[in-house]
């Protein structure tokens, strides 16, 4: 089974079939957060960094730094990305459209990073494959192309699977390659999580590369996002999906990934379940106690 390996100098990640799912922390992103977008074009990173450190702590493997459409783009994503890997050890996804952006952080990145993010579209692997190869590190494979984003998720399946042939002539071996089947809103495209599905089936099964998505798109402008997240995880992740970048805070989500690892025999004696499940008791025994000390 396919196996991709990311780095950061004191630490190794593997994500693959037969791995425990990988959580890529979202939140370093200034897209759609007025306040911290402003903080990081005045130079001032002190919530991010709380940030990198409060989603270690809810358990990411991993964390997505993403400078939105800042000013200098790329400056600040490497200036970020150095000050994230200076507060945590985890390894991190470099996140931009900008080509320039990536290069910048690559060059000012200590290990083996995730490059987020690369489309079928030729004049976009033109430049962003030689970018990862030369730098020897993994890409997301993201499945749309010049004609947009198709809603037949086997279209969707031939884009990425022509991104990895393209890839491989750049000398990038499929297993540094995570295909992103893109997850589109289940309250507009009423098919969306079933195309997910089918897609990561084929993805795992014909072209046996790893996934990832931005799994909160599933749910973009319904209520109850957490829990409509979290059964989608676990959906995905039974159809194959190996990753994916999204809010570790988010208690339903990591409980449901939690429990699909169980499930799916990634959880040995089921340690992990039953460690998390105390510390939960602990918490709330704490919890308890603070407040009849306050009455």
């Amino acid at each position: 089974m396919t196996r991709t390996v990311v780095s950061s100098p004191t630490r190794e990640l593997a994500i693959g079939f037969d791995e425990p799912f990988v959580i890529i922390g979202e939140r370093i992103n200034p897209t759609g957060r007025k306040l911290l977008a402003e903080e990081m074009e005045n130079g001032d990173f002190s919530r991010v960094e709380r940030d990198a450190l409060a989603q270690v702590e809810a358990g990411a493997h991993m964390l997505d730094v993403n400078a939105g459409s800042l000013a200098d783009e790329p400056a600040i994503l490497a200036q970020v990305i150095r000050l994230v890997q200076s507060v945590v050890e985890v390894p991190l996804s470099i996140d931009s459209s900008v080509v320039e952006a990536l290069e910048a952080g690559l060059t000012a990145y200590e290990g083996k990073a995730l490059v987020n993010s690369v489309t079928g579209e030729v004049a976009v692997m033109e430049r962003v494959l030689p970018l990862v190869a030369r730098h020897g590190a993994v890409v997301v494979a993201v499945s749309n192309d010049e004609t947009g984003i198709s809603e037949d998720p086997d279209v969707r399946f031939e884009v990425a699977k022509r991104i990895v042939m393209t890839a491989a002539d750049y000398g990038i071996p499929k297993e540094d390659v995570v295909v992103d089947p893109l997850v589109m809103p289940i309250g507009a495209v009423g098919t969306a999580g079933r195309q997910v599905f089918h897609l990561v089936r084929r993805l795992r099964e014909e072209l046996g590369v790893n996934t990832t998505c931005g799994a909160s798109n599933i749910s973009f402008g319904l209520p109850n996002r957490e829990t409509i997240n979290g059964a989608f995880l676990a959906m995905a992740m039974m159809a194959g999906l190996t990753s994916a970048i999204t809010n570790p805070l988010h208690k339903d989500a990591m409980a449901a990934i939690m429990a699909g690892d169980l499930l799916l025999g990634h959880d040995e004696d089921a340690t992990r379940w039953i460690a998390a499940s105390r510390s939960a008791d602990q918490d709330q025994r704490r919890r308890s106690g603070r407040r009849k000390g306050r009455g």
